[in-house]
């Protein structure tokens, strides 16, 4: 299980938080995106983190993580990905990418997937929600990795999963689905809990 990465993407504009930053608001005590880090690190898989720059203030709640740069953030999640893809290790068989905005993911939901890996020839592994709704994490395999190297644009590593040979993984209720862009999201989901 070593042989894969986790990938926390955290270097959107939070465009919809009207002046906000939705990595830096507070759940448990801490900023999200602390508080994702920690869950991705206590899996004791190694752990990276896309920052729009390594000064940007969200450097200093990343704890062990390692940074990756990514200058041309503005481009959207695609450069996202090909950046974090390209900072991993040689050794590495796949990778878990998970956008930082995810509050509800837990280790134990990494820990699942990760469970379930066969290989860096095997399939595309996509968390689920209870009801089967494809969401995030989705694990790669190394197979992948020159595909989401080469990706552009703001949709991810969607036409990825469409043509691919993708699993399943059920995670329970809403956790693979449940992120939080905007205020109101945020405010909702505040109430909620």
């Amino acid at each position: 299980m070593t042989a894969i990465a986790i990938l926390l993407l955290a270097a959107g504009a939070s465009a919809r938080m009207q002046g906000r930053d939705k990595l830096m608001e507070t759940v448990d005590g801490q900023p999200l995106l602390s508080l994702m880090c920690r869950r991705a690190a206590l899996t004791g898989l190694p752990v990276y983190v896309t920052l729009p720059g390594l000064t940007h203030p969200r450097a200093a709640a990343i704890g062990t993580s390692a940074p990756v740069a990514v200058a041309d953030a503005a481009e959207g999640m695609g450069a996202s990905i090909r950046r974090g893809v390209a900072a991993l290790p040689e050794g590495c068989e796949g990778v878990m990418i998970l956008p930082a905005d995810m509050p509800e993911v837990e280790t134990r939901d990494m820990l699942h997937l990760a469970a379930q890996f066969r290989g860096g020839s095997g399939p595309v592994l996509r968390a689920t929600a209870e009801d089967g709704t494809p969401g995030h994490p989705v694990l790669f395999p190394r197979r992948c990795f020159e595909a989401l190297q080469a990706l552009t644009g703001d949709q991810g590593a969607r036409s990825l999963l469409t043509r691919d040979n993708v699993v399943p993984v059920a995670l329970p209720g809403r956790r693979a689905l449940t992120d939080l862009d905007t205020p109101e999201d945020w405010a909702a989901w505040r109430r909620r809990r």
